[in-house]
């Protein structure tokens, strides 16, 4: 048998795998089920830090070529909120970073999107800003439960699919001459997710999740 070209993906190294098999199993997919069922909403939660700067969507290339590169390294930070049924999208923006006031102002948002007539889970990794005590109290204030994904497990965060799309639609090999018409192009890809991306998002966002095992060396 002739050899075959496979292609290679990356694991982060500190991953549990087993823990993420047990949180799919346990934690994450019965909370899925009853969102399926309108018994809840569960939203993914991350945040993605767009920077203004030359990104190369191939690697090689018959002709060399060359793109534009802006000046300076600029940053649009956006913490989003991903329903996973009707991927209806809430974001908290801006320029500087991302706090623990971020994550408050975010389900502040969604409350008053979605309201909380049925239970709200939101699925959320560790950083250091969304596990602090004035998120988890504002989130038991409100009725709002957290649910923390195992550590180095972004391939079980959906709204991480979302951040990809969003590159490759509006960063790669693509040149901005200002920091403002690269924060709209960004903020009109993330408003059209549920009309003219909406085809790309029903196959991009499907609620099955990879976990991935390392391979015997």
């Amino acid at each position: 048998m002739g050899l075959k070209r496979r292609k290679v993906g990356q694991i982060p190294a500190k991953a549990d795998v087993e823990k993420q098999a047990e949180f799919l199993k346990n934690e994450l997919e019965p909370r899925l089920e009853e969102a399926k069922e309108g018994k809840r909403q569960v939203f993914f939660i991350d945040a993605s830090h767009f920077v203004l700067a030359a990104f190369l969507g191939y690697l090689w290339s018959f002709n060399r070529i060359f793109i534009k590169s802006p000046s300076g390294r600029q940053r649009y930070n956006v913490l989003g909120a991903l329903n996973a049924i009707t991927l209806d999208l809430v974001t908290v923006t801006n320029d500087a970073y991302i706090n623990a006031l971020s994550v408050i102002e975010l389900m502040r948002k969604i409350i008053e999107k979605c309201g909380v007539i049925i239970p709200i889970t939101l699925v959320l990794d560790n950083a250091k800003y969304q596990k602090c005590a004035a998120v988890m109290e504002y989130a038991n204030e409100k009725g709002i439960e957290l649910l923390y994904l195992p550590t180095y497990s972004p391939n079980l965060n959906l709204i991480e699919r979302l951040w990809k799309f969003v590159k490759k639609d509006c960063l790669y090999c693509k040149y901005y001459d200002s920091f403002a018409k690269f924060k709209n192009s960004i903020n009109s890809c993330l408003g059209e997710i549920g009309n003219k991306h909406k085809k790309d998002m029903k196959s991009l966002m499907t609620l099955k999740f990879q976990i991935l095992k390392y391979p015997n060396l």
